[in-house]
């Protein structure tokens, strides 16, 4: 251990992180702004906190080192979950909404890396900065970027592009999770949008069944259990794409796995209480979702940001700038300027921005406030 720097052990970091969502919840249910204005709870409890640590470290020069293997883990429970709850039936029937998403998601992909480059040759960067700090690191989060860092590292002589992405990501989930909330607030004040509200507050994810569906040991161990398996399959599919020569993060292999375990064993075995689209697998994924957020953000090492300052935040504030454009002239109206444009906006800038789980945030925190967009 480096004189200075202290190892916040693994199970600490997960306690910590719980503690995290916590005060985020209680800051937000008592401070009106943050529900105004829809910033996620453990967005609220994570930035807090890793402002309380870069006090702490520019009063003693301690730095605090977080083992994050269990947030890295949370995040492939939440893929997973992703995938058990996703149907090829609702591909089919997501009609022209569903297009016009696909082809504006891959479309901005190419807008992100167009603006990171051209913004990074504008800086006198290295234009492969641009995609660091572009699709890689913001759509693709921390997993996409520990995983493509080191090759754009070795075939483009950028020795810290782990460094610079993994910043990059950790600001994007940053920027991402303060921007969503407020650009669906805006959208309903310009636009006069009804918001669609029912009686029945849904969880995170979209559940069947009745209203009474109980949430036991039982079902909570049948949803763990289900995952696990998927998650097996998935590191199995992921050492035989490595195999291939195609490199994936291990979530998207589980989130593949788990995909295609929803879509055979339901037909396959009819009478199998397959737990897709229940409440427990819901409350489990809001879990490992809310945790794995307040773990990142509260483990953001701000002084090292820091060193990378300039060109990086410069970049980054373009980033955001086109995103939000993107989304208020182009993104909404072509989704249809309803409520459910309104939600899709607030995840859409999570995803640009921040990655899948942060779009899954902006849109829970909006429903929360407005009602459920099924």
């Amino acid at each position: 251990m480096e004189p200075g720097v202290y190892l916040v052990d693994d199970f600490l970091a997960y306690t910590l992180g719980i503690v995290v969502y916590f005060v985020g919840r209680t800051l937000n249910h008592h401070i009106a702004f943050l529900r105004h204005y829809n910033i996620p709870e453990p967005v609220t409890g994570g930035l807090l906190a890793s402002l309380a640590i870069f006090g702490f470290y520019a009063l003693t020069a301690v730095q605090l080192d977080f083992e994050l293997e269990t947030r890295d883990r949370l995040l492939v429970y939440f893929f997973t979950a992703l995938g058990l709850n996703a149907r090829v039936t609702d591909l089919l029937n997501g009609g022209r909404p569903l297009v016009v998403l696909l082809v504006l998601t891959l479309g901005y992909i190419f807008i992100q890396n167009g603006v990171g480059i051209a913004a990074a040759t504008y800086l006198d960067q290295p234009t492969a900065v641009g995609v660091v700090v572009g699709s890689a690191s913001l759509i693709g989060g921390h997993g996409t970027t520990i995983a493509w860092a080191p090759d754009i590292a070795a075939e483009h002589g950028i020795d810290n592009a782990l460094e610079i992405g993994i910043a990059a990501a950790t600001l994007g989930l940053v920027m991402a999770s303060l921007l969503g909330g407020p650009i669906a607030r805006l959208l309903l004040v310009i636009t006069k949008t009804p918001t669609h509200v029912e009686d029945e507050r849904m969880v995170n994810l979209a559940y069947q069944g009745v209203a009474r569906e109980r949430i036991n040991h039982v079902s909570i161990m049948a949803v763990l259990l289900t995952l696990h398996i998927a998650m097996i399959i998935g590191y199995a599919m992921n050492l035989g794409f490595e195999a291939l020569g195609l490199k994936l993060p291990l979530f998207v292999s589980c989130l593949l796995a788990a995909m295609i375990l929803s879509n055979t064993v339901p037909y396959l075995m009819p009478h199998l209480r397959w737990p897709a689209r229940t409440r427990a697998l819901a409350v489990v994924s809001e879990f490992s979702l809310g945790v794995f957020i307040a773990m990142s953000l509260m483990s953001m090492q701000l002084w090292t940001i820091g060193d990378l300052a300039g060109p990086l935040l410069t970049i980054l504030a373009v980033q955001a700038v086109i995103a939000t454009l993107f989304i208020l002239f182009i993104f909404f109206p072509l989704m249809g300027r309803d409520y459910q444009a309104v939600v899709l906006s607030a995840g859409f800038a999570g995803f640009c921005l921040g990655a899948t789980p942060t779009a899954i945030a902006n849109m829970s925190a909006v429903t929360k406030t407005y009602g459920p967009a099924p």
